[in-house]
């Protein structure tokens, strides 16, 4: 199982969800899933996450060693889900895919539509609010949702 996490710009919510996925399937003694993050846009490539996001993974006891890339047409191939956080994310990868020949076979989805909470599918960009009460809600939401994906995809192996 190949998973893709995608936001704007690969520095909260996609490398913290890689994170997240990461310490589920490696507690698990999983070595055969792969996840990665990726952004829409370059403007942080090659930089680490987001201090308040690797402050806040800290606190859980994990950590990224990720640094932030652009999505690659590649990606749509390469990967078995690719997530993307809010409904602009959803369109554009939609979009990019729709473009590519041949079709990729990858499910594009709403990480967010794993918690089956309309009100919560929606995982807010926490990169321009102010302290970390955000980035918990972030944290929690991607938290739950990478749960419950482990859990409707059986155990990994």
């Amino acid at each position: 199982m190949k998973v893709l996490f995608v936001c704007l710009g690969n520095t909260c919510r996609s490398p913290m969800a890689e994170a997240i996925l990461r310490h589920l399937i490696n507690k698990k003694h999983v070595h055969s899933w792969h996840t990665d993050s990726a952004g829409l846009r370059d403007w942080n490539v090659g930089l680490r996450a987001q201090g308040r996001a690797q402050d806040l993974l800290q606190q859980h006891g994990l950590k990224t060693q990720h640094l932030s890339r652009i999505i690659t047409a590649q990606d749509f191939y390469s990967f078995d889900y690719i997530f993307g956080m809010d409904e602009g994310n959803l369109a554009e990868l939609q979009e990019m895919a729709a473009q590519l020949q041949p079709q990729p076979k990858c499910r594009i989805l709403l990480l967010g539509s794993y918690l089956n909470r309309k009100e919560d599918e929606i995982i807010q960009d926490p990169y321009f609010s102010q302290g970390m009460g955000s980035f918990h809600a972030v944290y929690t939401q991607i938290l739950e949702s990478c749960e419950r994906f482990v859990q409707q995809h059986g155990h990994p192996t």
